[in-house]
């Protein structure tokens, strides 16, 4: 008569770390999607998201006393913390680069192109609509200043162009970028300079930045200033400055193909 023995029993801190991480990773999804569509809040977006971090690492905690408990017993659930952790560490993955960046760039939200004298953001009844009643802050010079170390690259953009092609030309570039046309003047009056306001969406989660760009016509050419600031938070983690230098390059690959 053949004797069966019994199976080894699950480890139970393994099948909860599993159950953690896969909850956690529905909750960061539906918070990114969610404020994407609008239906929550950007705080409360946020909320939700930091939610799922803490819940990532509790399942990543749980995982380690999971491989303590199947190495010291033997029990079964190895395939159920590995799965945990990859969850968990999938999901910690963007928010642990944005803290490497938190940790090596300024705390910044708002960067210039000019930063003694940055352009300002239209004060139109348009503008103020299609913010929906939001108005960019300014930002103190002494602040602004920290950017020049950091982001050495964000310089003026200056075209051989006339100060209405260097409109036009902007105008394509933003629209190839995706950007959302807010209020413009045209170039002209007195000065000759123009001016034209945007709004991007974040990457992941979606929410509006507010971009400014100003032109200011040259002998035979157009200096092209642009703002980028992020209304929420205080740390941008760098975007604002990838997005001007990402314009910047559009903007010659649209003036190369002319």
């Amino acid at each position: 008569m053949r004797r069966h023995l019994p199976p080894e029993p699950w480890s139970k801190v393994a099948l909860w770390s599993r159950r953690f991480a896969i909850f956690a990773a529905t909750v960061a999804i539906l918070a990114i999607v969610l404020g994407r569509l609008g239906a929550l809040d950007p705080a409360s977006a946020l909320a939700s998201l930091g939610g799922a971090m803490a819940l990532a690492l509790i399942a990543l905690l749980l995982f380690c006393a999971a491989c303590n408990v199947i190495w010291r017993t033997g029990r079964r659930g190895a395939g159920a913390a590995a799965t945990a952790f990859v969850i968990a560490a999938l999901t910690l993955g963007y928010p642990a680069y944005l803290a490497f960046e938190a940790v090596r760039l300024p705390v910044l939200s708002d960067i210039s192109t000019d930063v003694a004298d940055p352009p300002y953001f239209s004060f139109s009844k348009a503008a103020f609509e299609a913010r929906s009643g939001f108005q960019p802050p300014g930002l103190p010079s002494r602040a602004r200043e920290a950017q020049r170390p950091a982001y050495p690259d964000v310089e003026p953009i200056v075209v051989d162009l006339d100060t209405d092609e260097a409109y036009a030309l902007v105008l394509k570039t933003a629209k190839a970028r995706g950007w959302t046309l807010v209020d413009k003047r045209p170039p002209g009056g007195r000065s000759g300079d123009g001016h034209i306001d945007f709004i991007d969406k974040t990457l992941v989660m979606g929410f509006d930045d507010d971009i400014t760009v100003r032109f200011k016509p040259l002998p035979g050419q157009t200096r092209i200033d642009l703002r980028s600031a992020s209304r929420y938070g205080r740390h941008d983690f760098g975007v604002n400055a990838k997005r001007i230098a990402a314009f910047a390059e559009e903007l010659q690959s649209q003036l190369d193909a002319r």
